[in-house]
């Protein structure tokens, strides 16, 4: 039988400046540090995929990429999409779209650290 995928284990976003961005998820989005991470990276305790922030892995040039991410598709859970779209509208996040229905719970998109583009849903 051949080998197969289960799916997404691990996610972790490269980022220039990486005491800001671990303090975005942290400070706006409640996220929780993880009792260890790797050199050069902060791991959140996120479940039930973990999540993190790096430094751009050898060959990765950030500074040339017209925004990060471009093309991928990457949707946090909440308990409350509404409180928190509220929250990063007061803390100034850039780029808050309005509160919509979704199959997956009322959702919204806004642009996190270094133009990443992220969607919120659920509550």
């Amino acid at each position: 039988m051949p080998a197969t995928v289960e799916g997404p284990d691990f996610i972790a976003l490269q980022v220039k400046d990486l005491p800001a961005a671990a303090a975005f998820f942290e400070e706006h989005l409640g996220l929780r540090r993880a009792p260890a991470s790797p050199p050069g990276a902060v791991v959140f305790t996120t479940s039930p995929i973990p999540f993190a922030v790096r430094e751009p892995l050898p060959g990765v040039d950030l500074d040339g990429a017209a925004r990060p991410g471009l093309g991928v598709a990457l949707w946090l859970r909440t308990t409350d999409a509404s409180a928190l779209r509220e929250q990063l509208v007061e803390a100034g996040t850039e780029d808050v779209t309005p509160l919509q229905d979704s199959p997956f719970g009322p959702m919204f998109s806004f642009t996190g650290p270094e133009g990443y583009r992220l969607t919120v849903h659920g509550g």
